[in-house]
C-alpha cells in the first residue's frame, strides 16, 4: 500500500513544481526521507524524476512561447560542467539536508514580496554575472543533488532578466540537462526497482499536468505565487522534518 501513497505524493509534488518550471528534487528528498527509502537508492532516482518533469515542463512552457534562449544560454555554458564536477563531491546526512533548506530561506523570503518584486520591464541579461551565477548554481545543484532551478528562477525574476513564466522556461531546460550532468557525475550505484516504473509514471503524469496548467492556464501572479509556497514548504521539510 505504501507503493501507491509514494506514487499519490509523487503526482501532487510534480504538478506543484512542474506548474512553476521545477523538476521537484527537493520535495522528492523530502517524500522519499519520510518513506524510509535508502539514500543510496533515492538519489540518482531524483535526478531522473527530475529530467522527466522539468523536460516535460520544458516542452509546455517552450510551446506556450515563454521560452527565450537569450535569457538560458549563459547559465548553462558554466553550471552543465559544474554540476558535473558538483555531483562529485556530494554532500550527505544532516548536513545536506539543512545547507539545502538553509539556501532557500532567502529566494523564499524575497519572492514572498519582503523586497522589491518583479520588474514591470525586462533587462538584458548580464552575461559575465549570469555566468558566474551558472557556475555557482551549477555545482551547489550537483553536490545537493538537485537540478538548481529552484535558485536559478527567483534570481531571474528579481534581477529582472525574466518574468515568472519565462523563468520558468528557462529553469526547466536548465534543471533538465543540470540533473543530466549530475547524474553523470554520481559516484552512487544506480539502484532500479520495478516499482520505480509506478513512480516515474506518477511524476510524469504530475508534471504534465502542471506544466499544461503553469505554462497556458494560471495567470501570472498565481505562478508567482505557487513558486513562493513551493520555496517555503520545501524550507520548512529540510530543516524541520529531516
Amino acid at each position: 500500500m505504501e507503493l501507491y501513497y509514494i506514487a499519490f505524493v509523487l503526482f501532487v509534488v510534480g504538478f506543484l513544481y512542474a506548474s512553476v518550471g521545477h523538476g521537484g528534487a527537493s520535495g522528492y528528498i523530502a517524500v522519499f526521507s519520510i518513506f524510509s527509502i535508502p539514500v543510496a537508492q533515492y538519489k540518482p532516482l531524483i535526478l531522473m524524476l527530475n529530467m522527466l518533469v522539468a523536460g516535460t515542463g520544458f516542452f509546455q512552457f517552450r510551446r506556450a512561447g515563454h521560452f527565450r534562449w537569450s535569457t538560458c544560454w549563459p547559465f548553462l555554458i558554466t553550471s552543465i560542467p559544474t554540476a558535473f564536477l558538483g555531483a562529485r563531491y556530494a554532500l550527505e546526512g544532516k548536513v545536506y539536508f539543512v545547507l539545502l533548506g538553509l539556501a532557500l530561506i532567502l529566494p523564499t523570503i524575497r519572492l514572498l514580496g519582503i523586497t522589491p518584486k518583479e520588474h514591470q520591464k525586462r533587462k538584458t541579461v548580464n552575461i559575465p554575472l549570469a555566468l558566474l551565477i551558472g557556475a555557482i548554481v551549477g555545482v551547489l545543484s550537483g553536490m545537493l543533488n538537485i537540478g538548481g532551478g529552484i535558485f536559478l528562477s527567483p534570481l531571474l525574476i528579481l534581477l529582472g532578466w525574466a518574468n515568472a513564466k519565462e523563468a520558468a522556461a528557462t529553469s526547466a531546460i536548465f534543471i533538465t540537462l543540470n540533473s543530466f550532468s549530475g547524474l553523470l557525475g554520481n559516484t552512487t550505484p544506480i539502484y532500479i526497482d520495478p516499482s520505480f516504473a509506478l513512480w516515474f509514471c506518477a511524476a510524469a503524469a504530475g508534471g504534465f499536468t502542471g506544466a499544461y496548467f503553469g505554462s497556458a492556464r494560471f495567470p501570472m501572479a498565481t505562478v508567482r505565487t505557487l513558486l513562493s509556497v513551493v520555496l517555503l514548504i520545501a524550507c520548512c521539510k529540510l530543516l524541520f522534518f529531516m
